[in-house]
């Protein structure tokens, strides 16, 4: 096995066991959180933030979309450009989403962040423009799926019914250790990228890459239909 061969391969496993090892516990929030979060009381922000931090690093379909979206991005300033707008999309609605209490079904919001992942490896394998021939604003997609990012990450502070004390540097404190935690999980990404686009394989195997990301969004989007319909 060629080491281009075999870089393509750990990091097509890698993609696949952000999706595995959380598949049934979509978002999940250990004991000790659950606990915190039930009886904290007034502003808590280093814990709030590691939170949030923890929550983006298991968060598999948020990191899933962002792999989709950075994938043909080979310029810092394109990368930056897109996160950005994937990190407006999801703090707007993270924040207002919490403070107004603005009901969202849990299962239907991570159903469509599943579809946000389909429409990601959709448009990197050029199927937009093969089977309709026209290719949807990028950049708006990004920051409309954000959007809906974010209502997922407000559903699963809603649960938990947070005071009124303290909410909003609470919220905040969350939002900021969701961007610790994307940034770092993304840098780890973006530095196995790296490595691997120095290989032929990259490209070779950038349809497989986009197909596995297909796949992953197909099987969240049935899971999350089938707590709905079953719920």
């Amino acid at each position: 096995m060629s080491q281009s061969l075999g870089t393509a391969i750990k990091f097509m496993v890698m993609l696949c066991g952000l999706f595995a090892s959380f598949s049934l516990f979509a978002h999940g929030v250990d004991e000790d959180t659950k606990q915190f979060l039930t009886l904290n009381q007034g502003v808590s922000i280093l814990p709030f933030i590691y939170i949030g931090a923890k929550h983006m690093v298991t968060g598999y379909d948020h990191l899933l979309f962002l792999v989709g979206v950075v994938f043909f991005l080979y310029r810092t300033k394109d990368v930056l450009l897109y996160v950005s707008l994937f990190t407006i999309g999801h703090s707007i609605t993270l924040l207002v989403g919490v403070y107004y209490d603005i009901q969202v079904n849990a299962y239907l919001i991570d159903a469509i962040i599943g579809f946000s992942i389909i429409y990601k490896g959709f448009d990197n394998l050029g199927g937009f423009q093969r089977v309709f021939g026209f290719q949807p604003n990028t950049k708006v997609a990004v920051m409309i799926f954000g959007l809906f990012h974010g209502f997922g990450l407000a559903t699963k502070i809603q649960e938990f019914q947070l005071p009124q004390d303290g909410l909003v540097p609470n919220i905040l404190a969350f939002n900021v250790g969701v961007e610790i935690g994307q940034f770092l999980a993304l840098g780890l990404v973006l530095i196995l990228m790296s490595i691997w686009r120095r290989h032929k394989s990259y490209l070779q195997f950038s349809t497989v890459t986009s197909t596995l990301l297909m796949s992953a969004g197909v099987m969240l989007v049935g899971f999350q239909l089938t707590g709905y319909f079953i719920s």
